[in-house]
């Protein structure tokens, strides 16, 4: 039997590229030789595209500080067209299904999904729909409060309107009370975000963010436990056992440093010590999370559990990390589903997906 060529795609514009980049490499140890091939396609911080070397990719670094894509790569393009998308350039392989692992914008948030559907390839994750809405902290929160699944108290705001009337969005977010999180829209990794615990400090958080995108979320501090459910599945999705995010103090949060440059920036439980009642609620919270946005193959959802017992959503990740320390491929180990098996699903995912939309009329003769 024929293998499936499966090209992993990988680095990207966002400043993810470096997790991007160990993400793959996990990925490429992981999947099943006997039934994959695989191809490696990384996307420089211009967005060029090349082929990289699958043998140099398992001995780079692990350094999200030093890790880089291999320089002089062989170039290739995408061809979105009607007869399947294949790669153009030189040595450039045919593939059957592409395994996008780009973390943030440009990659995660609906644009590269976008290209996928226009060259008719099937491909890991959730759609354009589910991927940018997803991405999109604001748009998110507001998806979910519709369905009625809890968010905090948020306002939004676009640069336009910050560089017209900061005084007045200031007074505006006050109301809110303080402690609040300032965070760019459509960032990952805690990637731009400050806690800001009084008025003085909000003007340069909202600086700050607007550097990395043009929309702003200012989120209420939820006080609670941060939870941590896997999801895999279309239709019919299933969640994972539960882990928890412990931040040692002295970073405050769950920040970019916490999770990958120090060592010991933060401690990950899982299980999560949870009792049977809330574990089967943060799953039904999850699954319902994930339908709402329209999401497909694989999220991690994110929740605070409140002292009360209430869940708080958090936010979604479509396209969770795949490193060392990621909690969506150890919440499945623990569930039962090794890493080698999560990866095989993820690939069956997106051909059954592809498949159920290839048999959709696209005309009304």
């Amino acid at each position: 039997m024929s293998k499936t060529r499966v090209a992993i795609v990988y680095g990207g514009r966002s400043t993810e590229h470096e997790i991007s980049i160990l993400s793959a490499r996990n990925i490429l140890a992981s999947l099943d030789k006997d039934r994959f091939e695989v191809s490696l396609i990384g996307i420089d911080k211009e967005g060029k595209w090349s082929l990289q070397d699958p043998k140099l990719l398992l001995e780079a670094s692990t350094d999200p500080r030093t890790v880089a894509l291999q320089a002089n790569c062989p170039p290739v393009a995408m061809a979105p067209r009607p007869t399947g998308g294949m790669l153009e350039g030189v040595g450039a392989p045919k593939i059957d299904v592409i395994f996008p692992i780009l973390h943030g914008p440009m990659g995660e948030d609906g644009t590269m999904q976008g290209i996928f559907e226009l060259a008719e390839i099937p491909y890991v994750g959730s759609g354009v729909l589910g991927s940018s809405v997803s991405m999109d902290k604001d748009s998110m929160k507001r998806v979910l409060r519709d369905a009625g699944i809890p968010v905090g108290p948020f306002q939004s705001y676009r640069r336009y309107h910050w560089d017209k009337k900061s005084d007045t969005i200031l007074t505006q977010i006050e109301e809110l009370g303080f402690p609040v999180y300032v965070k760019p829209a459509n960032q990952g990794s805690s990637v731009g975000i400050k806690r800001v615990a009084a008025a003085a400090e909000l003007r340069e958080a909202m600086d700050f963010a607007f550097q990395f995108d043009t929309k702003v979320v200012v989120e209420s501090e939820i006080i609670g436990r941060e939870i941590e459910c896997s999801v895999l599945g279309n239709d019919n999705p299933i969640a994972s056992v539960a882990g928890e995010v412990i931040v040692h103090a002295e970073h405050g949060f769950y920040s970019y440093e916490a999770k990958y440059v120090d060592a010991n920036g933060a401690g990950l439980e899982v299980p999560a010590k949870v009792s049977d009642e809330t574990l089967a609620k943060l799953k039904e919270a999850a699954i319902d999370t994930f339908l709402a946005l329209d999401c497909s193959g694989l999220s991690r959802v994110d929740f605070f559990l409140q002292d009360d017992g209430n869940l708080v959503v958090n936010e979604i990740n479509t396209l969770p990390g795949f490193t060392n320390v990621s909690m969506y491929p150890m919440l499945w180990k623990h569930s039962g589903i090794e890493q080698k098996e999560l990866l095989t699903r993820l690939v069956d995912l997106a051909v059954e997906r592809f498949e159920s939309k290839q048999k959709l009329r696209r005309s009304m003769e």
